[in-house]
This record gives C-alpha cells, sequence and structure tokens, in this order.
C-alpha cells in the first residue's frame, strides 16, 4: 500500500507518505500558514522517495472535524490531487487521528480525544484497541460543552488534544478518577493519517475524489467565537 496523507485540521500542518508499512512525514506546528506549507511538504516527500502521485494507491486526509478553513485546505488539496493523478481518496476522522496518536507515541489503548472547537465547546470521540489491534470509536463523535463531555463508564483513559488545555478547569475534575495519563499538546497528524487510511482503504474505504469532503460536527461553521 502507498499512500499519501495529508491533515490541516488545527493550527498544526504535516504531509506524510506511507510506503509498504514505513512512514515519513513533515510537520510544522504554523497557524493560518497551512496553504504556504502544505503543497511543498507533499513534493519534498514525494520527491525523496523518488516517486510521483501516479504511483501511489490513493490520498488519505484529516476530514474533521477541526478548524473550519483547515478542513476546507485539506479537502481542496486532496481533490486537485487526487483528479490530477486520477486517484481515489480516504477520508479520516481528525479525532481518530488523534487518538491513534496517542495510541503510536504513548501506548495508550483507550483514548478520550478532545479537540477545541471554540465557542464553549469541543470536539469529543472516546476510542479504545480492540481484540485485532484496531482503535475502535466507542459511541459518536461530537461536539459538546465541556461540562456535558459522556463520561466513560470504567478507568484507564488516556487524555489527548488541546481541548484538554482549553477547559482543564472543566475537564480535569470531570475525568480525575478515571484518566490514565494525558498530553494536552498533541495534535491530529498526517502520520496517523495515513495509517489510519490504509486500513480504511484494504476495506473498501477507497471514494472517488469527487467525495473528499470535510466533516464539521458543527452547523455554525461561519459564527464567530466568543471571548472566553
Amino acid at each position: 500500500m502507498k499512500l499519501l496523507a495529508i491533515d490541516t485540521s488545527t493550527e498544526a500542518c504535516s504531509a506524510a507518505l506511507l510506503i509498504d508499512g514505513n512512514v515519513l512525514e513533515e510537520y510544522a506546528l504554523a497557524p493560518r500558514q497551512h496553504t504556504q506549507l502544505i503543497l511543498p511538504m507533499v513534493e519534498r516527500l514525494l520527491a525523496g522517495a523518488e516517486m510521483t502521485l501516479r504511483q501511489l494507491d490513493g490520498i488519505a486526509f484529516g476530514r474533521g472535524p477541526g478548524a473550519f478553513t483547515g478542513l476546507r485546505i485539506a479537502a481542496g488539496v486532496t481533490q486537485g490531487l487526487a483528479f490530477g493523478a486520477e486517484l481515489p481518496v480516504v477520508p479520516v476522522s481528525s479525532l481518530a487521528a488523534l487518538a491513534h496518536g496517542a495510541w503510536r507515541l504513548h501506548g495508550a489503548s483507550k483514548v478520550m480525544a478532545a479537540l477545541d472547537a471554540r465557542m464553549h465547546e469541543i470536539y469529543w470521540g472516546t476510542w479504545h484497541v480492540d481484540g485485532t489491534g484496531e482503535m475502535r470509536l466507542e459511541g459518536d463523535e461530537r461536539v459538546v460543552a465541556p461540562a456535558a463531555a459522556p463520561l466513560p463508564g470504567d478507568a484507564g483513559w488516556f487524555a489527548a488534544g488541546h481541548g484538554w488545555a482549553a477547559y482543564d478547569a472543566i475537564l480535569t475534575p470531570r475525568f480525575a478518577a478515571i484518566e490514565s495519563g494525558r498530553d494536552v499538546s498533541l495534535l491530529p497528524r498526517a502520520h496517523d493519517v495515513a495509517l489510519i487510511g490504509a486500513h480504511l482503504a484494504r476495506n473498501g474505504g477507497l471514494l472517488p475524489a469527487a467525495q473528499a469532503q470535510p466533516v464539521y460536527l458543527r452547523d455554525r461553521v461561519a459564527e464567530k467565537p466568543k471571548a472566553r
């Protein structure tokens, strides 16, 4: 499996190239610079691997939830590259990529993923590693007030994402009894989008380029955030 992956769903910008299980990645924490950075990242990765887009099996991208502009950039770049190279696409949840990163980097088998959604809300989802070694979503992804984030029924959950830092005073007391550790600086990365995308692609997840669409979870995407 050979996949290009991109993620611009948060202030982080990253691209990755997966070639037969090995992942090369470029990553930068660069708010408002995604449009300038993402295509040069892709070009450098392909040049370093001495490959062209047409040699790939598809393009995976972080489809959201996340920042409105970032999701539009990822979907637009993915569509443009995929149409030009006649490749299918693989939409990957940005929250799933965040949870997968917590598993990959910290060995966390149960993850509470939270991204700051502004407007006094978070993007929220919980994942666990099942018996086959794959991460599975429990329930639904949602946008929710921090005080209303669903409480898992057991202990040993790892807290990941900048939603935990943004609303620490609310989330930490609520989940302290079941939390096993945390990384509040962790953000979705193309490395994990690539790994999840490869699994989805092997299981029928390749879609036509026209279906590279963002998922916002929130209808009020154009509303200005309120001051916290």
